[in-house]
């Protein structure tokens, strides 16, 4: 009697299937960068204030907002709002609201092209609706909302689409890889394409590549069951391993892990995990090395003002930045 294929070995297929077949494309994929940047020179890298970040300090939005609308499709509450000068700010609440201004600030310090964030503890906002779809936990009472993450786009910049880590203008290239390297340093396991931006100055039309969404930084090196523990968790980013596997020529990190098997039910999620792992994994040693090289440049105090901007308590801000000076001092001893 012929034997039926089990269904472990049929995924099996599938799933070497799916990591094979990008990588098909991935040479014809390639181009030359052209007027695209993915980094520039950050300069002095010990001048730059880590609490106010890339929006600068006379960018920080303060006072009341007012209301504009909900966005109902984002993975996290959000809203978007307007402050007394006119500007407008998507308003994002949950897990992620500490650790995004936080990532933000250290890609940003080291060359890479990020957002303005700024972490508000409490905001008071007009017309805010008596219930909201998402995020009606976070508002302590009428027109007052707790814990949020308040995001902008320059207003020079338009946003031009989305880019891919597996095909994209930049592999191979050093900076590419130093930015592999940050997404470890941080844990940020969230690696949807969706979560990557292309903008383009509306004057220049340079397009710079930025990873737009950090927000699942600074917990698990991969999904967990529910997302929350997975971000924002000091417990976990402490206990992480971070390099795995050093060789002459190249590094491994512990990062990403796959999520929970139940989410093989999601076959199309869990497919793109697996295809993603490459991110953290045979990154050229020089390459970690100068990423780490830049990172060193940072002073504790900058550090800690990072983790300050992200609202958090001084003894978290003392744990988060020993564990981030212990993964920074690990690139630099490659």
């Amino acid at each position: 009697m012929r034997r039926c294929p089990s269904l472990p070995a049929i995924l099996l297929v599938v799933f070497l299937v799916s990591i094979q077949l990008p990588a098909q494309d991935k040479k014809g994929a390639r181009q030359t960068a052209g007027s695209a940047i993915i980094w520039e020179d950050p300069g002095d890298i010990k001048s730059k204030d880590l609490f106010y970040g890339p929006g600068s300090k006379k960018d920080e939005p303060h006072g009341t907002f007012k209301f504009i609308k909900e966005d109902k499709h984002a993975h996290s509450p959000k809203l978007d709002v307007e402050d007394e000068n006119g500007k407008t700010w998507r308003a994002k609440m949950g897990a992620e609201a500490q650790p995004e201004p936080v990532a933000t600030r250290l890609l940003w310090a080291v060359g890479y092209f990020t957002n303005e964030n700024y972490y508000l503890p409490e905001m008071t906002v007009t017309n805010l609706p008596g219930h909201l779809t998402r995020g009606q936990e976070f508002v302590t009472a009428p027109g007052h909302v707790k814990s949020v993450r308040l995001q902008r786009h320059p207003k020079h910049e338009k946003k031009a689409g989305t880019w891919n880590w597996r095909q994209n203008r930049f592999l191979d290239t050093r900076e590419f890889n130093g930015l592999r390297v940050m997404m470890a340093l941080i844990s940020n396991w969230d690696l949807k394409d969706d979560n990557n931006a292309i903008y383009e100055d509306e004057s220049s039309r340079e397009q710079f590549y930025e990873v737009t969404d950090v927000g699942s930084s600074f917990g698990t090196p991969g999904r967990r069951y529910r997302d929350a523990p997975s971000k924002n968790n000091l417990k976990e980013y402490r206990k992480q391993k971070f390099i795995s596997k050093i060789t002459p020529t190249y590094v491994d990190f512990d990062y990403p892990h796959l999520p929970p098997l139940l989410y093989v039910f999601a076959f199309p999620y869990y497919s793109h995990e697996i295809r993603i792992r490459w991110v953290g994994k045979h990154i050229p040693r020089q390459d970690a090395k100068w990423i780490g090289s830049l990172l060193a440049q940072l002073t504790p105090e900058q550090i800690h003002d990072a983790f300050r901007a992200g609202g958090y308590s001084p003894d978290k801000i003392e744990a988060y930045s020993a564990v981030l000076q212990k993964r920074i001092a690990e690139l630099n001893q490659l």
